[in-house]
């Protein structure tokens, strides 16, 4: 292992592998609840006597209500245990599944859809804290890889999945289901996790404080280039498949399941990469996201070099998340909450910003811009991160 932002261990404890994966199975409920409007939106919308447009802002609502439980819930809950305060996410999480699959119209919609944002965004902003406690600082990166699989997992599974029982039992159904997962995961962690009690109290102050740290801000200005460039651009790649490379709606449905096969891939490689040298896979993985999107907006028609971009896209994707996890949590090993908070509401604020970009370029200027806009910043990313990233990474003071 490299000496990227080498910091002290956190964790006194004995190791509690099962509770890491405990919460491997609470990521794969969260992301999975998150992905299935898109798999789902037309049906939604004709039940719910609501456009499509409409119906799509259940997920413009989730991202939103996570930006902001990302700031507020590490204050909000300050001097609870920590298994208890994941145990309440666990509940909306759940809660907010039942609610959309019994949603009248989309009031309710909105509402369930706002629950599930409270409990993505809340849980995130404690992730790498909750990690420190069950597991040395050394062990994070395949703690993380291993929280992440649920998440690659979610991503592969959830937008077939949902599809396919969509049509079989109806979308709601489909609600409900995912509901029943989240109770699963909900007793899983209430079985697996250790009690923890809180280890400081954070603030709206100590929140900003945190991020007057080179190495934090680093890793903030970089996540907003990573995962707005990567939501700009995926978020209208069904488009550019179907429209600049000519696909049918088959082999549309194909590539995307090689972007999530290869994403859980790379999930795998970013947890051995970030093992090895932190600097280097942050610095390769957005070079590698640049180089496939700048070449499939290039190429376009040509489908044997559109496809496999795409599946190199999911690849270098995929070891994103455990990079920037890592990286945050060995820049402020002692401001874990504090920094998870603003860590999560700024990459939920990219998702947005992201989309809306996305989405002016494809109307204004055509399919291939979102993937070039994407290809800009994820290089942008690479170059700030080998700029400052790698050289004060190895700062003493992180």
């Amino acid at each position: 292992m490299d000496r990227d932002c080498v910091a002290p261990a956190v964790t006194a404890q004995p190791s509690s592998w099962q509770g890491v994966f405990s919460l491997m199975l609470g990521t794969f409920a969260l992301v999975a609840s998150e992905f299935l409007p898109a798999s789902l939106l037309t049906r939604m919308a004709s039940d719910l006597r609501i456009s499509e447009g409409a119906a799509g802002q259940a997920v413009t609502a989730t991202a939103v209500m996570a930006g902001v439980a990302a700031l507020t819930a590490p204050v909000l809950s300050r001097g609870l245990d920590r298994r208890a305060v994941l145990g309440v996410f666990g509940v909306l999480l759940v809660a907010s599944n039942a609610i959309v699959s019994l949603a009248p119209g989309l009031t309710m919609l909105l509402l369930g859809r706002l629950l599930l944002g409270v409990a993505i965004g809340g849980f995130w902003s404690l992730a790498a804290s909750v990690v420190s406690r069950l597991v040395p600082l050394q062990a994070a990166p395949k703690a993380m890889s291993i929280i992440m699989i649920g998440v690659s997992a979610a991503t592969v599974c959830a937008a077939p999945a949902g599809a396919l029982m969509g049509e079989l039992w109806g979308w709601r159904a489909v609600f409900a289901v995912a509901s029943g997962v989240g109770v699963v995961a909900l007793i899983t962690q209430r079985m697996c996790l250790p009690v923890m009690p809180p280890m400081s109290f954070v603030s709206i102050r100590d929140m900003l404080k945190a991020t007057r740290s080179l190495p934090v801000r680093v890793g903030l200005i970089t996540s907003v280039l990573m995962f707005g460039g990567h939501f700009a651009g995926f978020t209208y790649v069904r488009p550019f498949l179907e429209g600049a490379v000519e696909l049918s709606a088959p082999m549309v449905s194909g590539v995307l399941l090689a972007f999530g096969v290869a994403g859980f891939a790379g999930n795998l490689a970013g947890s051995m990469g970030v093992a090895r040298s932190l600097s280097a896979t942050a610095i390769l993985a957005p070079l590698l996201i640049a180089l496939s999107t700048v070449t499939m907006a290039a190429f376009a028609p040509v489908t044997h070099v559109s496809v496999p971009m795409t599946a190199l896209w999911g690849l270098a994707f995929g070891a994103v998340p455990i990079a920037a996890q890592t990286w945050m949590m060995r820049a402020a090993p002692n401001q874990l909450e504090s920094v998870g908070g603003v860590f999560i509401a700024v990459i939920q604020a990219s998702i947005v910003f992201g989309s809306i970009a996305g989405g002016v370029l494809v109307d204004r200027v055509g399919t291939r811009a979102p993937l070039l806009f994407a290809s800009l910043l994820a290089a942008l990313a690479s170059i700030v991160f080998w700029q400052f990233g790698a050289r004060d990474g190895r700062s003493s003071e992180v």
